[in-house]
């Protein structure tokens, strides 16, 4: 796929049209003061993958997500999401993504059941459209019983859970997801899984990030290393795994750290 020259994001070229690409990030840099914390990311998204994002803590993952999704601007490079470039203008985008962003920040002294039913007026959909689809998100997720609980005394998982059901109650074509498994029990994740995965039958693109590398092998086509804001593998599974293990191939993309110069002796005595 031919992609037009990075040039500033308020002045893009025509975004790029690729029937098998959903997303396509080109040459995406941000700089925090003296830090550069991407540094040139560019990837394609196949349509109707599941597409994770690994690297190491500070790698540049989140930040690129950011990008993605319309919350942070670029400082140089953009982000096409379904042939349409992310910047600078952001918003039409919005009705066709899901985001779950890593610090969930929900309205707190809401129920589970008026926080969804207040994003879903909030994004314009008919009341009756958005209390089906609440009812139904609810059972699915298991949330059907706390429904009427503040998101206040929501556990971890169950924060996460509602916070997914914000993501796709309006029925986006892409989902970006930060950490999506971080601190959630194994029943909660299974059913996350079960519905990312029906997601993704139905035609939908999921993009995640994660540090939990079993997982990420397991349920990802695709995925991307990321090391010091710079893409070190990319591909298939089976490409950057080339018959390895996905953490031991993503040892060898990124390294490992050097030894620490003390030695706990304490430890043993």
């Amino acid at each position: 796929m031919d992609l037009p020259p990075p040039g500033p994001v308020d002045a893009p070229a025509a975004a790029p049209v690729d029937a098998d690409a959903v997303v396509v990030a080109q040459q995406l840099v941000k700089r925090f003061g003296q830090k550069t914390a991407v540094d040139g990311i560019t990837l394609a998204i196949p349509h109707g993958s599941f597409y994770g994002l690994v690297g190491p803590n500070g790698a540049g993952k989140t930040t690129t997500i950011r990008m993605m999704v319309g919350l942070l601007r670029p400082d140089q490079g953009n982000v096409s999401v379904l042939g349409r470039w992310v910047w600078p203008q952001p918003a039409p985008i919005k009705n066709d993504i899901g985001v779950l962003p890593d610090d969930l920040r929900l309205f707190e002294r809401l129920t589970g059941r008026e926080l969804l039913t207040y994003l879903g007026l909030l994004r314009g959909l008919e009341r009756a459209v958005v209390d089906n689809r609440t009812d139904d998100l609810l059972e699915t997720l298991g949330l059907t019983a706390d429904g009427n609980t503040l998101v206040a005394d929501y556990s971890t998982g169950m924060r996460k859970k509602v916070a997914l059901a914000a993501a796709i109650l309006h029925a986006p074509k892409v989902l970006f997801l930060d950490e999506p498994f971080e601190s959630v029990d194994p029943i909660s994740s299974r059913t996350i899984t079960e519905v990312l995965q029906g997601f993704r039958e139905r035609g939908g693109t999921v993009v995640f990030s994660s540090h939990v590398m079993d997982t990420v092998e397991r349920l990802c086509d695709h995925v991307a290393i990321i090391a010091n804001g710079r893409i070190a593998r990319s591909g298939t599974i089976a490409e950057v795994c080339n018959g390895k293990r996905l953490d031991d191939a993503f040892v060898d993309a990124v390294g490992s750290p050097a030894s620490a110069g003390g030695s706990l002796d304490w430890l043993h005595q």
